[in-house]
């Protein structure tokens, strides 16, 4: 088996039985909005859509100890002190655009597993984007 093809295995796996049932206890749902670019569904929690990324990086040697994440908004329209690589950037999808957000989630570092740091984190980053899009009245979802 391939280093790349290993990775995405334990990488969908770690998502699938840890990270995708830890968040849901902390309040994310599945979602019904589809991702232009990653396969599988995602989770939402408020206006926000996570999804995980299991291929990019996959054919490092340690791509077994991160994943990437994208926070979607399906918004038109964002508030320009929102647009930026800290918050969200424009991403082009068939039907126009909506707004992401990406975050490189280490839950590994040689031996030693940081799962619960990272699951904090996820929720953490969402519940700080969430705060953002509530001071500026965008609560809504359009999902």
């Amino acid at each position: 088996m391939k280093v790349s093809d290993a990775n995405r295995v334990l990488r969908s796996a770690i998502i699938k039985e840890y990270f995708i049932p830890g968040l849901k206890r902390l309040g994310f749902s599945d979602s019904e909005f589809k991702h232009p670019r990653v396969d599988g569904s995602g989770l939402s929690k408020g206006p926000l859509h996570l999804f995980f990324d299991v291929e990019t990086g996959c054919e490092y040697g340690d791509g077994d100890e991160w994943f990437m994440v994208e926070y979607i908004l399906p918004f038109d329209e964002l508030p320009d002190e929102l647009k930026s690589p800290e918050y969200f950037t424009r991403m082009p999808t068939d039907e126009g655009y909506c707004w992401r957000h990406r975050e490189l989630i280490r839950y590994r570092r040689g031996k030693v597993k940081r799962l619960d740091e990272a699951l904090t984190y996820l929720n953490s980053k969402a519940e700080e984007l969430i705060r953002e899009l509530e001071e500026r009245g965008l609560t809504s979802s359009t999902s």
